[in-house]
């Protein structure tokens, strides 16, 4: 099967008769990358799962507003950087006071995650990344990870430049603290 284009599935979702056929293959296209942007940003497999559901419903709702000023998948990125960032808030209090029962560190449950499968390296990457504030680990996940330029994190954040790239500095070096802690 070749490849299919945003403009191609925009033509089909905007039509009554195909518009289930469109939307069909926008989520064979972006749900994997959907999923991993919240992965990293939740850590947990049934979390990520549940969010990158509620985006799709999202978006199944919401289609007929996005209006092609920029990427189609922009447009979807946001929506779930904001689905993953508002299931933090609110679980935000909660999962402190779950950490200060258990003593859990934080990133603790990779370990115990059966479908995590990355090595030690990978897993320490995580566990530092969770110690982040949510801003710089969302625009490092978006620079690191999905390779996204600036000016791309920029649409999506709405945020300038500048702004991007300390922020994405100090991501680096807590990051490199927390794993080389010398």
């Amino acid at each position: 099967m070749t490849e299919v284009s945003e403009k191609e599935i925009l033509n089909l979702i905007r039509f009554k008769k195909s518009k289930e056929r469109g939307f069909n293959l926008l989520v064979r296209k972006y749900q994997n990358k959907v999923y991993f942007l919240i992965r990293r940003i939740v850590i947990r497999h049934d979390i990520a799962d549940d969010l990158t559901q509620e985006v799709f419903i999202k978006i199944w709702r919401k289609i007929h507003i996005f209006k092609g000023n920029s990427k189609l998948f922009t447009w979807i990125y946001r929506i779930a950087v904001n689905e993953a960032l508002a299931y933090l808030k609110r679980e935000q209090k909660h999962e402190i006071t779950e950490l200060e029962i258990t003593n859990e560190y934080p990133g603790s449950t990779l370990y115990e995650d059966p479908l995590f499968t990355g090595d030690e390296i990978y897993k320490k990457l995580l566990q530092a990344m969770t110690t982040l504030p949510p801003q710089q680990k969302l625009i490092f996940n978006m620079r690191y990870f999905d390779e996204m330029k600036y000016e791309e994190i920029s649409d999506v954040l709405n945020l300038s430049t500048g702004a991007l790239k300390a922020s994405y500095h100090h991501a680096v070096k807590k990051i490199e603290k927390y794993i080389n802690p010398d």
